[in-house]
């Protein structure tokens, strides 16, 4: 039996899914993006997952991107290259609607679709490993997927026009340095910093980290003066709901956690 082009696992609330195409550098050939679009999907009537973590197998690549030998039809078939940019529309969709934290665990190069991929995701921990590049301009396929648009207002807009009119990698400790990653782990520490963060986000009210990972994207969305007015709108609503018992129900349980953190 054929190892299956995802992973699922699933512990403690934390659901991890593995892109397990080493061979081909975890590129997302038609199947893969439909597992994960399906994974992903999932998310939402899943009540046993509170944060997903997404990686790839091996420790060369956390994704290549599109499959270009599926797409060159060198795989045995002919495939539609609009099919592919549009079906991983889909997927890109879904993961920027799904209401759970996604913590991209980066171990090894993310490139073109694969960087598309990670940017996707909520919180980025690299390996020292890691490393991304956009070879969209050298492939010759117009990105679709976003990759445009964040990049410039992650890292600013000069150096990501150095990196997407170049095609240059850039490595985990320069990826830090520019706000890329959130921090950069060794291979072995990268999925347990990953796990740990997860946690640390489960131990949040459920509805709050959903609600607030929602406003702040709606939020990033737009202008500044628009995300006030967002932010507002669900303070305003949020706090129809708060009672002082609950108020004081949660003070006690930052304290305890206060007092563990720095005991």
């Amino acid at each position: 039996m054929s190892e299956p082009v995802l992973r699922v696992e699933k512990s403690e609330g934390v659901a991890t899914f593995t892109m397990n195409r080493p061979g081909s550098m975890n590129a997302l050939s038609r199947a893969l993006r439909s597992a994960l679009t399906e994974a992903f999907g999932g998310i939402a009537n899943d009540p046993d997952v509170d944060v997903v973590i997404l990686t790839g197998a091996g420790e060369r690549a956390f994704c290549a991107g599109l499959d270009l030998k599926e797409l060159g039809g060198e795989a045995g078939e002919v495939s539609d290259a609009g099919a592919a940019v549009s079906g991983g529309e889909d997927l890109i969709g879904v993961m920027e609607s799904c209401d759970r934290p996604i913590l991209g665990a980066i171990n090894g190069v993310a490139i073109t679709g694969g960087f598309e991929l990670a940017l996707a995701c909520d919180v980025l921990i690299g390996s020292t490993g890691a490393r991304f590049a956009d070879t969209h301009a050298r492939v010759g396929i117009m990105p679709g997927w976003g990759l445009s648009q964040k990049l410039s207002r992650l890292v600013g807009i000069h150096r990501a026009k150095e990196l997407s009119l170049t095609g240059n990698f850039l490595d985990a400790h320069e990826a830090e340095r520019w706000g890329l990653l959130n921090r950069v782990v060794s291979p072995e520490a990268l999925l347990p910093t990953c796990y740990g963060l997860a946690q640390d986000m489960r131990s949040c009210v459920p509805e709050m980290l959903r609600d607030y990972k929602r406003m702040i994207d709606q939020g990033f969305a737009t202008t500044y003066g628009e995300g006030r007015r967002i932010e507002s709108k669900a303070s305003i609503a949020h706090a129809k709901q708060v009672t002082p018992d609950k108020i004081a129900a949660r003070r006690r349980q930052v304290q305890e956690r206060g007092r563990a953190q720095s005991g």
